[in-house]
């Protein structure tokens, strides 16, 4: 007998969609869009759908694993368990606690993932990571300048007279957002797409522009200069709510526009156009993430808000710098869950060099690393250091649900549950703010455990299983409990599967900021206090636009997000997926002799891939890209060739400043 349940994909996007999931004889059969959800409306993507099949997967981990000898042999939970404690223990004793390090991604959600925090918090505090390699350093420079990243919600598009999509490829991410695209395009909204790639989205776009990749903020002080010439800009909001205007006019007066033509690639009246389109408000921006990946991220991200402000476009409907929303997972009772206060030691590396601080710590050495919601040896860059540093830690264990890269190396993995198998409450934290609950709908297959069992278990053997001793409904109660007088409770929640969080739909349109001045802070104080000076800076990427390193390396390669696949997830589920597809811009396919098929060599001082060549139609001149997430046995990670800086800020990553060159095999 079947019966079909309301349910929420985990995968961290920014739609977090509503399921409606069949379950017949116990076993999922099919995942398919919940109509009723207010925002993703019965529509979901093939990432979602592909959900079933992982649950269901022949290949899923069953039972707790060690490795004896150089091969991984079954061992119980209580053997694994008990031996993954002493080690912990011996550790602390000998050590101390920052001899662990906890390795971890934000790629799955769910309200309850933040109970790894609340275990390595009362077993004193490990080594923690820092940063995002996904959106950290747009989110510390968005923080920078309002104090907080937080977007308008989506039908506030419908108010925008121009929507500009920068740097993000919504069909392929965010195909909720798309459908309004459409639909405002046909109610008369100017519709403009900047990307190095002419993707999906730009295809309905009424105005593309081709940019060179990293030099966005550039783009964005050409504007900048432009709509000041035009008398355009919003003096009002300048005078009344803004600091450091004075600041940003001499930075802009600091470069031509010929200069910025040079560098963008971008012809002169695009310029023009773009800043009568900013004053012509409202104007909504949609940011992407890959124009932060560069070693200027911070500052290109800093500019665009720069243009989005001065043109008037903060704080009223229809306009914004859209790129995260906190205030979604601000909503939550976050502490409670995690306890903060019960940290004692504490030591950080970024993620972007988790490798090199692994390799380089000293009083304590890295002596254990735990693994969870994530798969760092095919996500964080440059993969090669990544290994070397993971093989030369005594003790690896690796919460999977597959035999991962990382599960690979590691010296015990443990099984753990999917969403389908588990409850928990899941939410977005980039776009819209529905919450959503997930409830347990099949039993998981062999011994696999939810994360939140195993913590239980291992605190209980450490001493600190009172902090757990609590039940998973007891627990989402309590990440729950801020809310609960806006009406929003965990039966009610139950009750309705989706509730509307209370959050604005237009931020700062009473422009009081969350910055230390309370306005907008085109010089940030904040950053000050971080040891920053603040200011907006003519900055430029790392590798791209190197002289000598472009002689050498003259292609930039950038790492976009597979279609079908959240990160690395589903590429050994899909036989479609399994080599490396190498895109090229047209020029190099000329210069090259390249067409579709051709099995080439992509290379730098880093590492080398091979793979097939597939053209690229319209792509901005010396523009490669490979998707990200392929495994080691499929090809080998992209990340092979991409660089572990941090961006200008600190807290993102560098993978799309990455120059690299090309040989036909």
């Amino acid at each position: 007998m079947a019966a079909t349940y309301q349910s929420s994909c985990p995968l961290n996007c920014w739609d977090t969609c509503g399921f409606t999931v069949t379950v017949e004889n116990g076993k999922v059969v099919k995942v398919e869009g919940d109509k009723s959800h207010p925002i993703t409306q019965g529509k979901i993507c093939s990432r979602g759908r592909m959900l079933e099949t992982r649950t269901n997967s022949t290949e899923r981990l069953l039972y707790p694993l060690k490795k004896v000898n150089g091969q991984f042999v079954r061992i119980s939970w209580e053997q694994a368990l008990d031996e993954i404690a002493e080690k912990m223990e011996e550790i602390k004793e000998k050590y101390g606690t920052t001899a662990i390090l906890h390795s971890h991604d934000y790629a799955n959600n769910g309200l309850l993932k933040n109970l790894d925090q609340r275990f390595f918090n009362c077993f004193g505090g490990v080594t923690e990571l820092t940063g995002s390699l996904c959106w950290g350093a747009g989110i510390e420079a968005q923080t920078w300048d309002f104090g907080s990243s937080y977007s308008h919600a989506p039908e506030d598009i419908y108010n925008s007279q121009n929507v500009v999509i920068w740097g993000r490829n919504v069909a392929r991410t965010n195909m909720h957002l798309f459908q309004h695209l459409q639909a405002v395009k046909k109610q008369g909204t100017k519709l403009v797409v900047i990307d190095p790639i002419f993707n999906q989205t730009a295809k309905i776009a009424d105005m593309y522009v081709s940019i060179k990749p990293g030099m966005d903020g550039f783009l964005a002080i050409g504007i900048m200069k432009e709509l000041l010439r035009l008398g355009l800009e919003d003096q009002t909001f300048i005078k009344n709510y803004t600091v450091g205007f004075e600041d940003l006019l001499a930075l802009i007066e600091q470069i031509t526009l010929d200069e910025i033509i040079e560098m963008t690639e971008v012809r002169r009246e695009v310029f023009t156009e773009l800043a009568y389109i900013y004053g012509n408000r409202p104007t909504m921006t949609y940011l992407g993430l890959g124009m932060q990946r560069y070693a200027n991220g911070g500052n290109t991200i800093r500019l665009i808000d720069a243009l989005v402000a001065i043109s008037g476009n903060i704080g009223i409907p229809g306009g914004g710098a859209n790129f995260g929303n906190l205030q979604v997972g601000q909503s939550f009772n976050i502490k409670a869950l995690t306890l903060p206060e019960r940290k004692t030691a504490s030591r950080t590396f970024t993620m972007m060099k988790q490798a090199e601080g692994i390799l380089q710590a000293k009083n304590p050495a890295i002596k254990m690393i735990i693994v969870t919601c994530g798969n760092p040896l095919t996500q964080v860059p440059n993969t090669n250091l990544v290994k070397k540093a993971f093989q030369s830690v005594e003790t690896v264990v690796v919460f999977e649900q597959f035999m991962t890269d990382t599960a690979e190396l590691a010296d015990y993995v443990l099984p753990t549950t999917t969403v389908f198998e588990e409850e928990d409450i899941y939410y977005s934290s980039m776009y819209h703010a529905y919450v959503n609950y997930g409830p347990a709908i099949v039993d998981p297959p062999g011994e696999a455990k939810s994360d939140l069992w195993i913590w239980t278990e291992l605190a209980k053997r450490l001493g600190f299983g009172d902090d757990f001793s609590y039940s998973r409904e007891e627990f989402l109660k309590m990440g729950l409990s801020h809310l609960e007088k806006h009406g929003i409770t965990l039966k009610k929640l139950k009750q309705e599967k989706h509730m509307l969080l209370p959050v604005k739909s237009v931020p700062w349109d009473d422009y009081q900021f969350k910055t230390p001045s309370g306005k907008y802070e085109f010089t940030s104080l904040l950053a000050r206090q971080k040891g920053f000076d603040g200011k907006l800076k003519m900055m430029y990427p790392a590798e791209i636009g190197n002289p000598k390193l472009e002689n050498k390396y003259p292609y930039t390669l950038l790492t976009i997000h597979p279609l079908r696949s959240n990160h690395s997830q589903h590429y050994h589920l899909l036989e479609s997926m399994q080599s490396v597809k190498i895109e090229v811009s047209e020029d190099i396919a000329i210069e090259k002799g390249l067409k579709d098929g051709d099995l080439v060599k992509i290379f730098n001082d880093r590492g080398e891939l091979t793979g097939n060549i597939k053209v690229m139609k319209k792509a901005h001149p010396k523009t490669i890209n490979i998707d990200e997430g392929q495994w080691q046995k499929f090809g080998g990670s992209v990340n092979t060739l991409t660089s572990d800086l941090e961006s200008d800020n600190g807290a993102g990553s560098t993978l799309y400043d990455c120059l690299v060159n090309l040989e036909k095999i």
